[in-house]
């Protein structure tokens, strides 16, 4: 396998004053130094703490009474971005692929993209690309993004044409290498990954199992176990390619997902990626829950695409959040069963890292339930913020349902899957109250369910926000 890297070349032009034409490295090892962080640049900015909030379903229970199922909402919001600053800086790789079906307006468009986001970059941050076809290459090591580092980026973008082959598999390998053997690391790390095709060279779809750990957490095992995770942020450019998968791979890694229908849409796609990755404001954020009490369970966490899990019997549980943009929210239903007379429900703890001044913060706080011996009508009411996650989960499980029937050929089945949640969501409390993202859930269901009735629409629908549902 070495000998065989070392033939890849970099095929950007030499210019003076500009990077060289010489091998690719066997080990990329070969990034820039960090640059060093100005003694004031954290320590004048005031931590900011996540905003937590802990809603029950409703006001009060019944004293004397269990119940079986009771929902907690936990929110969460990051700090806001302070006045005249940026996030931490990151170090980011692009992974494009530059097969035959890229030639052309949609190749000119990814360059004047990727043009876009070295420019938004600055001297803190660090850049790689990749590039891949029937194989991958590392056009471009990990570089400061100084003016001479900009300069040169754009050099290599510039370098970019197209050959036959998607190999899907070993372009995101070798991004994920250029991260893994790195010397140095900033504190955000990721990599945007754009294809229009389908992987025919690792069994076209079936190749979850040949990727590396730390972008597909689900091969983590013997020495690859405690191996940090890379978000990978998926594009999909056209209607050709692979959505369950690319979308499988985002949802796996922490990343977002963004269906480009329109090639003149990629620079805003990617505009709106890098605004996040540079407003990040807590890395690694975790929830601890603990039962308060003896005779509260925790019975199940929808937690979508957000590791969580049960453990004690239900009265301990996880949820992994990760890294939150500023002022970007995130709510989490919990399930439980409450024993009579049971008032204290559950004890969170919140840790995360805080990336203006690179340090651990707690967060503690705790859930109580009025219990009276009659109740009222209004203290049985499902508050609307609890109702309201609760319909955004009804129609993403309605949604995922239904394009995997559609996409096993039962179309009809799968628009009466849909059409059901709409009525279901139309009818619950939070609508009933005019919530606005109850009509702009049911507006998107009924959306999928049009396209599902043009033959081979329904493909281009699956995970098309930029979004970390």
């Amino acid at each position: 396998m070495a000998s065989s890297e070392t033939l890849n070349i970099n095929q950007f032009p030499v210019s003076n004053g500009g990077p060289k034409l010489e091998p690719e490295a066997v080990q990329f090892s070969d990034d820039d130094p960090l640059l060093e962080a100005s003694s004031t640049s954290s320590s004048t900015v005031a931590l900011q703490k996540v905003t937590i909030k802990a809603v029950p379903e409703c006001e009060a229970l019944v004293d004397s009474k269990s119940v079986p199922q009771f929902t907690v909402l936990i929110g969460l919001k990051a700090p806001p971005l302070p006045p005249s600053q940026r996030g931490a800086p990151i170090d980011l790789v692009t992974v494009l692929d530059v097969s035959r079906s890229m030639h052309g307006t949609k190749l000119n468009l990814l360059k004047r993209a990727v043009n876009f986001v070295i420019d938004e970059l600055g001297p803190s941050d660090r850049l790689s690309i990749v590039s891949f076809s029937n194989q991958a290459r590392r056009i471009f090591r990990l570089s400061r993004m100084t003016e001479s580092g900009r300069r040169d980026a754009k050099l290599a973008v510039d370098s970019l044409s197209t050959s036959s082959g998607t190999n899907i598999v070993d372009g995101l390998k070798k991004g994920s290498r250029v991260l893994e053997e790195r010397r140095y690391k900033n504190p955000v790390t990721s990599i945007m990954f754009l294809s229009d095709g389908n992987d025919y060279y690792n069994g076209g779809g079936s190749y979850f199992h040949l990727l590396p750990p730390s972008i597909y957490p689900g091969n983590n095992s013997g020495p690859h176990e405690n191996v940090e995770t890379i978000p990978v942020h998926s594009f999909a450019f056209g209607s050709d390619h692979d959505p369950v998968t690319m979308h499988a791979i985002s949802d796996a890694s922490g990343g977002t997902f963004s269906f480009i229908e329109s090639y003149e849409m990629v620079q805003g796609a990617f505009a709106g990626c890098i605004g996040g990755l540079l407003s990040v404001m807590t890395r690694g954020l975790r929830l601890s829950l603990r039962s308060a009490s003896k005779g509260v369970v925790m019975k199940s966490i929808p937690s979508g695409r957000y590791a969580s899990e049960i453990a004690n019997r239900g009265s301990k549980a996880l949820i992994n959040v990760g890294d939150l943009y500023a002022d970007e929210e995130k709510e989490f239903l919990i399930n439980l069963s409450v024993a009579a007379r049971k008032t204290s429900l559950l004890d969170i703890v919140c840790s995360y890292i805080d990336v203006m001044s690179e340090k651990e913060t707690v967060e503690i706080e705790s859930v109580e339930i009025r219990r009276v011996k009659t109740v009222s009508p209004s203290d049985t009411k499902v508050k609307l913020e609890v109702d309201r996650q609760r319909n955004r989960l009804r129609a993403a499980e309605s949604i995922a349902e239904a394009q995997k029937m559609a996409e096993s050929g039962d179309v009809n089945g799968a628009r009466d899957l849909l059409a059901k949640g709409r009525t279901d969501i139309l009818g619950s409390s939070s609508a009933q109250a005019g919530d606005d993202m109850c009509v702009w859930l049911e507006e998107d269901m009924k959306e999928t369910e049009r396209r599902m009735g043009v033959p081979n629409n329904f493909k281009k629908r699956a995970g098309r926000t930029h979004s970390r549902v």
